[in-house]
C-alpha cells in the first residue's frame, strides 16, 4: 500500500522575536525562509520585523515567496510589525493569533526562541495529539538548541505522561530539506479514541 504524503502549501514558522546571542541562528532563520520560498511554499509567522521572525520573513521575501504575518494589536508596535510582507493580519489576542496561524498553515517548524515560541509549539502539538488537526510539526534543531527539550519529551513518554506515538510526532532534524521531507511523509498516529479509553480506565 503506497505511503500517503502530506500536501504542504504553507509552513508556519515559530521563532523568537529576539535574535539570540548566536548570529548563526539569525542566518539560519533567513536561510530557512529563502529555502521554503524556493520550494514554492508560503510562510506564515508571527508578523514581526525583528529577531528571528524578521529574518525568516526577509529570507522568504528575498526569494520571491509569499509571507503572511499574524500579530496582535498590542504587539504591533513592540514587535515592529513587518510592513513588507504579502499579508499582515492584525488580531485582538494571542489566542486569535495562534488559531489563525494554525488555520492558514499545512505544517509547522519551530526555530530557536523563548517562552512564546514554546507556547505556540506545544499548543500546536497538543492539538495534534487531540486530533484537532493532523498537520506535521517539526523542530529545526540548529546547533543542538532543542536537545534538552527533545530529551524532556522522551522523559515525559518514559514516565507515562505521553504516549510514545505522540512523542514520535515531534519531527527533529538539523537540515531544512531533511525536515521538510519528513513532514511531507508524516502520518498522524491512529490510536482510535485514546483519550476516551484513558478516561474509562480511570473510572
Amino acid at each position: 500500500m503506497p505511503v500517503m504524503t502530506s500536501i504542504l502549501r504553507r509552513i508556519c514558522v515559530y521563532c523568537g522575536s529576539n535574535p539570540g546571542n548566536d548570529p548563526a541562528h539569525k542566518a539560519a532563520a533567513h536561510e530557512l525562509g529563502a529555502f521554503l520560498a524556493k520550494q514554492g511554499l508560503g510562510v506564515v509567522y508571527g508578523g514581526g520585523n525583528v529577531g528571528l521572525m524578521g529574518a525568516v520573513a526577509d529570507g522568504a521575501l528575498s526569494a520571491g515567496g509569499e509571507v503572511i504575518g499574524v500579530i496582535p494589536q498590542s504587539l504591533l508596535e513592540k514587535e515592529l510589525g513587518h510592513r513588507g510582507v504579502t499579508e499582515l493580519h492584525v488580531v485582538r489576542s494571542m489566542h486569535e493569533r495562534k488559531q489563525m496561524m494554525v488555520d492558514l498553515s499545512d505544517g509547522f517548524i519551530a526555530l530557536p526562541g523563548g517562552f512564546g515560541t514554546l507556547d505556540e509549539l506545544f499548543e500546536t502539538l497538543t492539538w495534534l495529539q487531540l486530533a484537532f488537526h493532523n498537520k506535521p510539526v517539526g523542530l529545526l534543531n540548529l546547533g543542538g538548541f532543542f536537545d534538552g527539550l527533545v530529551d524532556f519529551i522522551h522523559h515525559m513518554s518514559h514516565a507515562g505522561f505521553l504516549k510514545p506515538e505522540h512523542a514520535r510526532c515531534v519531527l527533529v532534524e538539523s537540515d531544512p530539506a531533511t525536515l521538510l521531507g519528513r513532514m511531507r511523509a508524516f502520518q498522524p498516529p491512529d490510536l482510535g479514541k485514546w483519550i476516551e479509553k484513558l478516561a474509562a480506565e480511570a473510572r
